[in-house]
């Protein structure tokens, strides 16, 4: 009788879910998702959690596999010694392989009131706590979004849809990703919305009250709801557990999103940090970074030397309201001059937040049917490895 190989995966979010599916493609893996919520969080759609305009939840029934085996609860330390984890509940869960997926969250802010009077919503609870905030300040009150990446973006967009005087705190470049072209695009889609864009020098935030924010150049604005999309951070779950990381907490990884320090954990989505290079913190790149570190732990049973990273990113899309968005395409990451705006911007951006939970769910249902992570591209981070990161660990080939 074949004995069979335990596979655990600490968090059920992009990265998560894929991994979770993709393992069970071989039926001597029985896998353990453990994740804190009972239903997916499709956490590009929590700006319009926030405004109202989507629950930005899935039942895990239509995106994860029915062998896949869902334990509602966090894990408060991985083991790797003993191959197992504690969880907050008090119980264990032991493992051959571990996929390390816990995705992240909003960063501490440093700034003197933001933490005690502004809202940030990078992940769900964060955005469910927002919502009574609106439910109880004017539809005439001052809104203030702090942040002008995608997520400061987006949600200053769909608030200004819904009726809301939104002012949008950039702290320099409005989307520092976006093309000048791009960026020209979004700028005349907010104010055709209302919201007043405050960029530049100067408009760093230095102070948040209960009523106000405060900027480098002294000037003071009104704000009845302060949102706070300033920067990301990671759970220090493997900081606590004693495993290497970067600076941020993400778990240091060779290029097949081993961990440097044991060949049975492997890491996936925006807790990884693979040669000391992490990805851009995405669902484009959590999905396809899930499928990559299922397929190491799958070439690791079979005996087999694990591929290495190998991941382009082609685009940007950010929603503008419903009605309005913007698909930036780029080379290597980088933003070019050609996207797609206006109403068809629109479309092209719920196409994404649609297919997304349409890959997992075939992942699911067909388990080794994604295959986006295997497409050629990535050469602009393999440059980058070979002229600034000679010193990134080689890929593991420990024995398993």
């Amino acid at each position: 009788m074949t004995n069979s190989t335990e596979v655990v995966v600490i968090g059920g979010g992009y990265a998560g879910v894929m991994a979770a599916n993709r393992l069970t493609r071989r039926d001597d893996v029985n896998v353990t998702l453990i994740n804190p919520r009972p239903a997916f969080v499709h956490r590009i759609r929590l700006h319009q959690l926030v405004a109202g305009s989507d629950s930005a939840v899935v039942d895990y029934r239509e995106v994860l596999g029915e062998r896949v085996r869902l334990v509602v609860d966090s894990v408060d330390r991985v083991d790797a010694a003993g191959r197992s984890v504690t969880l907050a509940s008090g119980g264990t869960v032991g493992y051959d392989y571990l996929v390390y997926a816990v995705g992240s969250g909003s960063a501490d802010p440093a700034v003197p009131g933001a933490a005690e009077f502004a809202y940030p919503i990078a992940t769900f609870e964060e955005a469910e706590r927002l919502r009574p905030a609106f439910d109880t300040a004017p539809a005439t009150a001052p809104v203030t979004v702090v942040g002008a990446g995608p997520t400061g973006i987006e949600t200053a967009a769909e608030l200004a849809e819904a009726g809301r005087a939104v002012t949008l705190v950039c702290g320099g470049v409005l989307g520092p990703y976006l093309h000048p072209r791009g960026r020209r695009s979004v700028a005349r889609r907010l104010a055709g919305l209302g919201v007043s864009v405050l960029d530049g020098p100067g408009t760093t935030v230095t102070a948040v009250t209960r009523d106000a924010v405060r900027l480098a150049d002294g000037r003071e604005l009104p704000s009845a709801v302060t949102v706070w999309t300033a920067g990301f951070g990671v759970p220090d779950l493997a900081v606590r557990s004693g495993l290497s990381t970067d600076a941020l907490g993400r778990l240091r990884t060779d290029e097949t999103l081993t961990s440097v320090d044991d060949v049975r954990i492997v890491a996936a989505g925006d807790s990884a940090a693979p040669s000391g290079l992490p990805l851009r913190m995405s669902c484009q790149a959590a999905m396809p970074l899930g499928a990559r570190a299922a397929d190491t732990v799958l070439s690791r049973i079979a005996g087999e030397r694990p591929s290495a990273l190998n991941q382009p990113f082609g685009a940007q899309c950010i929603s503008l309201g419903r009605r309005d968005g913007i698909f930036q395409f780029a080379r290597d990451d980088v933003a070019v001059w050609f996207n797609i705006d206006g109403r068809p911007g629109a479309k092209l951006k719920e196409f994404v937040c649609r297919v997304v939970v349409k890959h997992l769910a075939g992942e699911a249902g067909k388990p080794g049917s994604y295959r986006l992570h295997l497409r050629s591209g990535g050469t602009g981070r393999q440059q980058l490895l070979r002229a600034g990161h000679e010193d990134a660990p080689a890929p593991a080939e420990r024995a398993a």
